[in-house]
This record gives structure tokens, sequence and C-alpha cells, in this order.
């Protein structure tokens, strides 16, 4: 009984170790370390550590070498076969979270258009994406779709906001291209620009677009230039009704239907709809700027403290390791909803 529990005691030290070891990890990654932006890494190390962990348990368990090295082939036939079906599986997910990784098509906070799903960005995982949309709403998308279809993503430093519109063959194109620029550059848009596109057997349809550099606005202006549009386009007399009209209505020769301009301004509104639906994807991308200016000030200042001494040093090294504690505290600080 004695000598049996010794050959089996290195494999209950083992067991009882990494037990402790995974128990640890995950209390630490999954409890305190709880800020999304970090949710990758923890769940890569996470599952490294439960290999790491089988190997270490096969090896100390108190069996002929042959069956060891047997047991670990099966192991790493196991690993290679899921491996090999990995484009049908979890493990798909997992190798297409690993690239995008490394590729990285898109970041925490960017807009993304994914197998019609429109939205921000709110957290990039070992196996799906996480993106916020215009109503609120969280939609959790496997990683593998991401891989295996066109992605649509908003460039930080400005996208083009465009609308087409059809109207008749009676109002001359310079008029209307005039009007529309009007309509772009009270929206706020740069650098617009109108297009005639297409010369359809009823109407001429237009399009007209500009450069918008504040893309956290994106829903919000391409209303806004919605509204200007019909408000440059009735204010000088021009209907938009295309490509045709049916009315019941009897109306005069010179009859116009337009709608009329409110006798009141309108009143800017406090802030825009995209602080409520996009609140999640806003504080993930803030906390990652965060992190990484941080991270960013700590390595200058390490660089300036090899060429200092005396008093100098001292103060970088405080202000170094005063950054290091922003940093962890930053990092331990769970999001607002959670």
């Amino acid at each position: 009984m004695s000598d049996t529990l010794i050959n089996w005691l290195p494999a209950i030290i083992t067991l009882v170790f990494f037990s402790l070891i995974l128990w640890v990890v995950n209390w630490f990654f999954f409890k305190r370390l709880s800020g999304h932006e970090h949710k990758f890494p923890k769940q890569l190390a996470m599952v490294l550590l439960v290999i790491i962990s089988l190997v270490a348990m096969v090896i100390s368990l108190p069996i002929a070498d042959s069956t060891k090295a047997q047991v670990l082939s099966l192991i790493g036939l196991l690993l290679s076969g899921l491996l090999a079906f990995s484009s049908t599986t979890i493990f798909g997910n997992l190798m297409a979270g690993i690239m995008m990784r490394f590729t990285e098509p898109f970041r925490t906070g960017d807009f993304v258009r994914v197998q019609g799903h429109f939205g921000r960005v709110t957290e990039r995982g070992l196996l799906d994406c996480e993106i916020q949309t215009e109503d609120r709403d969280l939609i959790s998308i496997p990683n593998s779709m991401m891989v295996n279809n066109p992605i649509h993503v908003v460039r930080s430093s400005g996208t083009i906001i465009s609308l087409t519109l059809t109207l008749g063959y009676d109002i001359h194109h310079s008029r209307i291209e005039t009007l529309l620029k009007q309509a772009a550059e009270a929206t706020g848009l740069q650098d617009p620009f109108v297009y005639v596109t297409e010369l359809g057997n009823f109407a001429v349809e237009y399009k007209i677009g500009g450069m918008l550099q504040d893309i956290k606005n994106l829903l919000t202006t391409r209303s806004n230039l919605h509204k200007q549009v019909l408000d440059s386009l009735h204010d000088d007399g021009i209907e938009v009704m295309s490509p045709s009209v049916m009315n019941q209505r009897k109306l005069a020769d010179d009859g116009q239907i337009i709608a009329r301009s409110p006798r009141y301004k309108k009143q800017h509104e406090a802030a825009s709809a995209e602080d409520i639906m996009f609140d999640k994807a806003d504080a993930a991308e803030q906390r990652e700027q965060q992190q990484i200016s941080l991270k960013d000030q700590i390595t200058a200042m390490e660089q300036r403290l090899a060429d200092t001494d005396g008093e100098t040093r001292n103060q970088l090294k405080a202000s170094i390791e005063a950054l290091k504690l922003q940093l962890k505290q930053h990092v331990e600080s769970k999001p607002a909803d959670e």
C-alpha cells in the first residue's frame, strides 16, 4: 500500500499543483482583470496552461515510458485532428481569433459591417467578436465568420457620407449640383461632391457626398444630410417626388407639393444619438486608448532613465512607478455595466 502511494505521489502532487495554478490564474484573470480588452490573451493563456497541465500529468504517471509516449502521441493526434477539423468546430474560431490578432483588420471602437450586422466593436475575444448595434444591443459574431466573410470597416481617419436621389429632367443639373453641395456643407461635410449616376427613363439620379472626419457621429450625420438636402431643395422650390407621383387631389396648374419649413428654429440636441447607441463601444475604446497611452509614457520614461542620473533619475523612477500603479488600477477596474 505504501509503495503504491509512493509511486502515485508525483502524479498526485502534479494534479494538486496544476489544479491550484489553474484556479489562481482563472481567479486572477477573470475576477480581478475583468476588462473586456484583455479577454483574448487571458483565454489563450488558459488554453495553453490546460494543455501544459495535461502533458505534465501524463509524464508524472507511474507507468512505463513506452506507455507515456503512446499517451502523449495520442494527445498529439487528438490535437492535430481537432486542428484538422477546425473549419467546422470551435477550434476554427480559435484559429481565426489568433489570425485576426496578427492581421488586426479592425480595432476596438471601430464601426464594422459583417453579414448584414452593423455596429461598433466592443470586444475581441478568443472565439468571437462582440459588436454593439445602433439599437444598443450586443451581438457576438464567431471569429470564423469574421474571417470567411468580407468585413466592412469604417476608417477612423474619416469616411464618405453620401446619399442618392432622383429628380426630374425639367430641372437643370447645375442648379441641383449647387443646392446639393450647399446641403453637404451645411451638414459639416468636407470637400462635397455631386455625381450624376444615371439617366433614367423618368428621372435623373444624383449622388451627393462628402468627407466626415468625426466618425463617432456617423449615423447622426447621415440623418442630417438627408434633412439638409430636403430643406435645401424645398426652400428653392424644387419638389422631391421621384420618379412619379400619384395624387387624387385637384391642384392648380402652378401648385407645388413642398413641405413647409417650420417657423421656429430647431434646437441642437445636447447629446448625439451615438452617445446612447454605442456607449459600451465608446467605453471599451477609451479604456484601450488610455492603457496604450500609459504604456507609451512608461516606455518613453524608461528610455530617458538610462541617460539621466542624480535627482532627475530619482524623479523619473518615481514618475514611472506612479504611472505603473495608475496602469494597474486602470486594468483592474471593471467596466461600468458589469
